[in-house]
């Protein structure tokens, strides 16, 4: 996927959420290996790729979602973290969002010249239930980041972020259920809570999928199919924009960019169904589906 960049790959399961872990699953599935193993990926300098043109590939106002398939904060990838900044610094023109489930270990790995924040940088954390939100969230809220978000994915339990919300730092809260070897429940009624809190501050809610096993109106159903449970998701209508997000980027010769020369998202037929489309950053039209 155009927009994921994963630096370095392996985790270490540290909460309830990682119990079932997709990357372990399809480490597991996909090529016989052990999602433990920490490594730097070939595509370390993904951001700073160009084209025959000598273009970036990802142009200015394109996010990426940074170690999907690891924690940009894990300790096993200090020694490689210094120069993931630098390279998140050079690429100003583009958003980068950043997912723990370690905040705790945030403000000793940020680069010297941090000060309050990069304004490209998007800073979430996960909170799986209720107790790593009390536990993760106040720390997130005391970090200094222009922007913030959350993401309960897997939700394992009903969660309430509204203390949180109330505070104005929160931007944007993700949530999903437990896919691939994972068969907790995902319940609706959490959903709709978490949707109304946002609702109520007016910050953007986006309910990314059902997850395998989906509980709704007191029926469970079972729901193998990604693609369908982003569908489900998309038709329950529990996606809510909120405030916009004002993030402040920057050309390499530091010019405040405008919008009119900023990426324009593109979407597919296929696109206009899926639970993500609120915040995702579109399809790069690689003509890999018409295939």
């Amino acid at each position: 996927m155009h927009d994921i960049w994963n630096p370095w790959h392996g985790c270490k399961k540290i909460s309830e959420g990682c119990k079932n872990c997709y990357m372990y699953y399809l480490d597991k599935v996909r090529a016989d290996k052990d999602g433990s193993i920490i490594y730097k990926t070939k595509n370390f300098n993904y951001p700073l790729s160009k084209d025959r043109k000598g273009m970036y590939k990802i142009k200015m106002g394109e996010q990426l979602r940074v170690c999907m398939n690891s924690d940009f904060f894990l300790k096993e990838a200090d020694a490689w973290r210094e120069e993931a900044w630098q390279i998140i610094k050079k690429r100003s023109d583009v958003i980068f969002f950043l997912l723990t489930k370690r905040p705790e270990r945030v403000i000793d790995n940020l680069p010297d010249d941090w000060n309050d924040g990069y304004e490209n940088v998007f800073f979430n954390v996960t909170c799986e239930n209720q107790k790593r939100a009390e536990e993760r969230v106040p720390i997130l809220l005391k970090l200094p980041f222009k922007h913030k978000g959350i993401m309960c994915a897997p939700i394992i339990s009903e969660i309430s972020l509204e203390k949180y919300l109330k505070t104005g730092q929160i931007e944007q809260v993700v949530v999903g259920g437990e896919n691939y070897g994972g068969t907790r429940v995902c319940n609706f009624d959490w959903i709709k809570k978490l949707r109304s809190e946002c609702e109520k501050y007016n910050i953007t809610f986006c309910f990314i999928e059902t997850g395998t096993k989906f509980l709704k109106d007191g029926r469970l159903y079972t729901i193998s199919n990604k693609e369908v449970q982003s569908k489900m998701a998309h038709l329950s209508k529990m996606n809510y924009k909120g405030k916009d997000i004002d993030f402040k980027l920057y050309d390499p010769f530091g010019n405040l960019l405008k919008t009119n020369q900023l990426y324009k998202k593109k979407f597919r037929e296929r696109c206009q169904t899926c639970g993500s489309r609120l915040i995702c950053n579109g399809c790069s039209n690689c003509g890999k589906c018409d295939k």
